[in-house]
């Protein structure tokens, strides 16, 4: 195993036996031993990939595309039928939420069972156990049987011991969605922290925004095959648009390709117009880019304006702007979450949110609409940022999708370094 890896998967399959008609009793199975019939599906035909110490990646694909059997056999809850996993470190996984609860014992105690099975000694758990009761927010619980707590409250404590065991390597699959919208952002946030320590993390997810956030890679299972690996901001928006079926874009004539059908001798007037047109083409084409979703709710027209009412695209970190958002409802969608992700040029994502986090609720939607998010300011380093425009459903699923929809040019009053503008200012206290 290389010494910088923590994971090393080389072309494993996986087959499982799909039974058409199974007796479950003995008699059953005595007198009806013919219907036990059975066809064998190959869920993995021979992946392979590697994940370095530190590294978060995603696993991404349709259901049933082997995403989850890869999961179960990197936590050893199932094996390979061939090729070989090592891994390197101590292993946490968020697979199955609260397996070790026992129902009669209270919260407390079932703390103490289940970090026991994550690894973790008598006197780790007696260290981190009120950390484990902090994160959880169920202290006035704690010392409750399990089966009186609710469902919520269940996943709740589940998470804050899985997520507290010191792992080298964590493995999440689909439990982003713990508890309401505060403490979902808890549990986002504490993965970041994470991450930042150095954990290696996998995650299988539908939510493609939440993986931006946190996978340096995504790789695109499908039909048993890895089919597409890399940044998830390249991967992503072809996964969707083929789950789409196609994509939401209209393909814009190129300024080069339309010259070319000119005629050769043309005056001098009609050039100056003609560049001016290519050149609010090549404007317009900055705010293009992949879309992907049903289409039930489709984006129109995003434009930015100042607060004077100005339509523009460049700005001061100290002025505030405008995000003017028209929508066409043509699926008699009631509500959706609508949404917004900003990325520098380079591809970094600097910040997202959603109505869903901002104000606990979907919007209501009219036939046609406009939507407007107001920016107070955007406490960035001089460069370009690039936005990303959504409506969807709390579950991530997307009406429409735009990525890359207008990028705004933001300069600093000052010469700074790094990557955000902070506000401050100095004083000698002598």
């Amino acid at each position: 195993m290389k010494p910088e890896n923590a994971i090393e998967v080389r072309n494993i399959t996986k087959k499982f036996k799909v039974y058409l008609d199974k007796g479950r009793t003995l008699k059953e199975r005595t007198l009806f031993r013919g219907r036990r019939k059975y066809e064998e599906r190959e869920v993995l035909k021979g992946i392979s990939f590697e994940v370095k110490k530190g590294e978060a990646i995603g696993l991404i694909g349709h259901n049933g595309c082997g995403k989850s059997t890869t999961l179960k056999m990197l936590t050893k809850i199932m094996y390979p039928d061939s090729g070989s996993i090592e891994m390197c470190g101590r292993v946490s996984s968020l697979i199955e939420l609260g397996a070790g609860f026992h129902p009669d014992m209270s919260g407390r105690e079932n703390i103490y069972i289940n970090a026991s099975i994550f690894g973790l000694t008598n006197k780790e758990i007696e260290e981190r156990i009120e950390e484990i009761i902090e994160f959880s927010e169920l202290r006035q619980f704690i010392d409750n049987p399990v089966r009186t707590y609710s469902s919520g409250m269940y996943m709740r404590l589940a998470f804050a011991v899985a997520i507290n065991v010191d792992a080298d390597i964590l493995l999440i699959d689909e439990i982003l969605a713990v508890g309401d919208v505060a403490f979902q952002a808890k549990c986002f946030n504490r993965l970041r922290q994470i991450k930042s320590e150095g954990t290696t993390i996998v995650i299988v997810s539908h939510s493609l925004a939440q993986m931006e956030q946190i996978c340096d890679r995504n790789i695109w299972i499908h039909d048993g095959l890895i089919r597409e690996e890399g940044n998830p901001y390249d991967v992503d928006p072809m996964y969707m648009a083929f789950m789409a079926g196609n994509t939401l874009d209209v393909p814009k004539e190129k300024p080069e390709e339309k010259a070319a059908e000119e005629k050769s001798e043309e005056t001098e007037e009609t050039k100056e117009n003609e560049e001016a047109q290519e050149a609010k083409e090549a404007e317009d084409s900055k705010k293009d880019g992949t879309r992907w979703g049903s289409g039930e709710v489709k984006i129109d027209k995003v434009s930015v304006y100042d607060n004077e009412g100005k339509e523009r695209y460049n700005y001061l970190t100290t002025e505030g702007f405008n995000i003017k958002i028209e929508y066409t409802n043509s699926g008699n969608i009631e509500k959706s979450v609508v949404g917004v992700a900003i990325y520098r040029d380079d591809k970094v994502h600097m910040y997202g949110t959603n109505t869903l986090i901002d104000k606990s609720q979907e919007l209501p939607l009219k036939s046609k609409g406009v939507i407007t998010l107001e920016v107070e300011r955007l406490p960035v380093n001089a460069g370009n940022y690039i936005f990303d425009i959504a409506f969807h459903k709390p579950d991530g699923f997307n009406y429409d999708f735009w990525r890359n929809v207008f990028t705004l040019r933001i300069n600093n009053v000052r010469a700074e370094a790094g990557e955000i503008s902070v506000i401050h200012s100095w004083r000698n206290d002598d």
